[in-house]
């Protein structure tokens, strides 16, 4: 695994920092999020049978496998039926993406479209295979598929958020996004974390509040 780049000694001294400050952050985001994390919970348990927590195998620093966690936010089982809805897959790469996929639940596709469903990942991140920024992790089945120069988004731990998170997300083309995620890979910073956290929390409670307007207003 080659070491990402760095601009210069701050970054470098940033780059052996960066595990304690993500364990930090992640303990600082646990207690300060229980009562919401609490909440979608109870909202998730209510509306729909299944588990609270989803965990799906992903890919993680150097091609490690790890388990990821999220809030479930399809209905139970929703993973068996991901080749019924194949004809459905606009994504211009080996990733999977539905507009408005159907297996959403009606939590769910709110969950999802705040971001908040990936707040069980604190607790990735507490466990070592995550950091709070890097590239977002990809699924084994995706990994295959990479080019030489995708595999260096491979050489850092995958991110909570990522630069591709802010710069549009679900509107870049599969291309962009991974020359986003080697950007990032190539000069990792402290200015540049947290540029994409504010950015990332901006972006969350602007669509929590949307949500909550559309859902107030039906």
């Amino acid at each position: 695994m080659r070491p990402p780049h760095t601009g210069g000694v701050w970054s470098g001294t940033y780059l052996k920092a960066k595990p304690v400050l993500d364990r930090a952050l992640a303990l600082f985001g646990i207690i300060f999020a229980l009562p919401v994390m609490a909440a979608i919970a109870v909202a998730i348990k209510a509306t729909s049978p299944g588990p609270v927590i989803f965990r799906q195998e992903r890919i993680g620093i150097g091609g490690r496998p790890f388990i990821m966690y999220k809030f479930r936010t399809m209905y139970d089982g929703a993973e068996n039926d991901k080749g019924k809805f194949d004809h459905l897959d606009v994504a211009d790469g080996p990733t999977f993406k539905i507009p408005d996929d159907p297996r959403l639940t009606w939590v769910g596709k709110r969950l999802s479209h705040t971001f908040l469903d990936e707040f069980p990942q604190l607790f990735n991140i507490l466990k070592g295979d995550m950091s709070f920024v890097g590239p977002r992790p990809p699924t084994p089945d995706e990994v295959p598929h990479y080019e030489e120069w995708q595999r260096r988004r491979l050489d850092v731990k995958p991110g909570l958020t990522s630069p591709w998170v802010i710069k549009g997300r679900h509107r870049l083309t599969f291309e962009e996004w991974m020359r986003s995620d080697i950007g990032y890979v190539q000069d990792i910073n402290i200015v540049t974390d947290a540029k994409v956290i504010l950015g990332t929390v901006i972006i969350t409670l602007t669509e929590v509040i949307r949500t909550l307007r559309g859902t107030i207003l039906g």
